[in-house]
């Protein structure tokens, strides 16, 4: 099923290359258009909708070197790898040591409205939103004759989840984007910005609203949204409503992490297989994955670059021992704090999540060095029955989980910490200790009692490097404050606190520069609200 869809996604990056239009693309809305001849017969349609499945998983449309996106090098404009960077890099999980433009801002907080990373990233969620909007224009007005009904309302739903989890990334990073849907009149005015709470609401309503036109849960083609998924995003949203809205929405958290953990899925018997080339097979944790093929959707982001960027040639058994022979970047490795988690000496841990950490020096005294830092080799383009994908060199075939049942425990034991109704203490307990008994294989490391600081941590344990660390260490109000330093926060050795601003980006100043009903986020200079 995964390569079927890798070929349709191929299929539709081939066809479709009027959605793409560079340079224009820090301006919105875009004018893409869209042949009225792809959406004549059903397989058309299809491969539409696999356009915009195929913005989170492709650059561009012409392989691996190319970009929908200008003013990036084409490697890196690919979504997870821009969104990765810009939830671990200024975080006490992870540091890179490369000198790319845009990195050493994200490593020691100290970014401004002109960085190229972030500039990317909010062009990409931008794209992905116009190429939603273009399909929505579209299907509300041409459907093919031998396209039922029931796969029509699938995909627009789809098409609306899609826009809706972009809109939640705008939200979360940026805060204030500028809207626009189906709806909004292309190319004759600059659309109007949106702020925060009224995205929140945007967003919530759309997910509610497209509830009952997705596919029931784990019915859908694998990367595929579902049911499931929909209620996955809700649930994250509703954890982080009080700093996107300043409202507590805990008991919703708690409803909607409920649905998607009595839908059917269950944990990954061994916790390492989650991120190997093969987690497409009898992977009954992960509830929506950005799909990737090292034959058919090559490029220099996504796994590829989760793989290479966190080992190097003199990793135990080197690149090829992750599936990667021609690669091994050597990049992005851990902070000391993450190892720490596990105990003093996370090399004697008995819970497998610290395994997949490689043992080296734990401080960093210079960031440019590789060899400093315990190396996060959780991803790896290896079969989980300890062979090599065909023609493996350095592209990966592992998907990326966006949401897995993992992450529904710890929702549902935080909101029920933060108070939310619904749920029950020995339940989030139970929850926990699930995901403790996969790490440790037995009841050994089985808690009687959790806090809010122990969430925190576990949190870090079981999704570190997934790129939830940024937004998890806001919500606990440790981000930019003193309460909690690391090292390097802040461009130091022994670490700083730094301006609250920093829990938002700044919008990108180009699009400040062309689109004058857009007003700066507080502390990145210019006029702002």
């Amino acid at each position: 099923m995964k390569k079927h869809i890798s070929y349709i996604i191929l299929a539709a990056a081939l066809v479709l290359t009027t959605f793409s239009c560079n340079k224009d693309l820090n301006r919105i809305p875009i004018n893409t258009t869209i042949s009225q001849n792809v959406f004549s017969t059903a397989a058309g349609t299809k491969e539409a909708l696999a356009k915009v499945y195929g913005a989170f998983a492709l650059t561009g449309s012409s392989g691996s070197g190319s970009s929908d996106l200008g003013g990036i090098d084409a490697g890196t404009s690919d979504f997870l790898r821009l969104y990765w960077n810009v939830q671990e890099l200024p975080t006490d999980e992870s540091i890179c040591a490369w000198g790319d433009p845009g990195i050493s801002d994200l490593n020691f907080i100290s970014w401004t409205s002109g960085n190229i990373l972030l500039n990317g990233l909010y062009n990409r969620s931008v794209y992905q939103i116009t190429v939603a909007n273009s399909f929505l224009r579209a299907t509300a007005t041409n459907a093919a004759s031998d396209l039922s009904s029931s796969d029509l309302k699938h995909y627009r739903a789809e098409a609306r989840f899609l826009r809706a989890y972009q809109y939640w990334v705008l939200m979360d990073l940026f805060g204030n984007p500028p809207f626009v849907d189906e709806n909004s009149t292309i190319g004759s005015t600059a659309p109007k910005q949106i702020m925060r709470a009224d995205l929140f609401k945007y967003v919530e309503s759309e997910l509610l609203a497209i509830e009952p036109d997705l596919a029931a849960s784990k019915t859908n083609e694998y990367g595929r949204a579902d049911q499931a998924a929909d209620w996955a995003l809700l649930a994250r949203l509703y954890l982080n409503a009080k700093v996107y809205t300043g409202t507590d929405r805990s008991t919703d958290a708690i409803t909607y992490a409920s649905k998607v953990i009595g839908a059917g899925y269950s944990l990954m018997p061994k916790y390492k297989n989650l991120f190997m080339a093969d987690n497409n097979k009898n992977n009954p944790e992960t509830i929506l994955s950005i799909n990737y093929d090292l034959n058919q959707t090559q490029n220099y982001g996504g796994t590829t670059f989760l793989v290479n960027s966190c080992i190097d040639g003199n990793i135990p058994g080197g690149p090829s021992a992750y599936g990667v022979p021609g690669g091994g970047w050597g990049g992005n490795r851990a902070r000391s704090p993450l190892p720490k988690l596990f105990g003093a000496d996370y090399t004697t841990s008995n819970d497998s999540r610290a395994k997949l950490l490689q043992e080296n020096v734990y401080d960093i005294s210079a960031v440019a060095t590789f060899a400093q830092g315990i190396k996060t080799a959780k991803f790896s383009n290896m079969n989980s029955d300890g062979t090599t994908p065909a023609n493996a060199s350095v592209f990966a075939s592992t998907d990326f989980p966006l949401f897995r049942l993992g992450e529904q425990y710890l929702i549902y034991a935080e909101a029920v910490l933060r108070g939310g109704t619904g749920g029950d203490m020995a339940t989030a307990i139970s929850y926990i200790n699930k995901l403790r008994e996969r790490a440790y294989g037995n009841t050994s490391g089985d808690v009687t009692s959790i806090t809010l600081p122990f969430i925190l941590d576990e949190r870090a344990r079981e999704l570190y490097i997934e790129g939830f660390r940024r937004t998890d260490l806001i919500r606990f109000g440790e981000f930019t404050t003193s309460t909690y330093i690391w090292p390097w926060k802040g461009g130091t050795p022994g670490g700083k606190s730094v301006g609250d601003y920093y829990n938002l980006y700044p919008i990108p100043s180009s699009d400040i520069v062309n689109n004058t009903n857009l007003v700066q986020n507080p502390g990145y200079g210019g006029t702002t609200k």
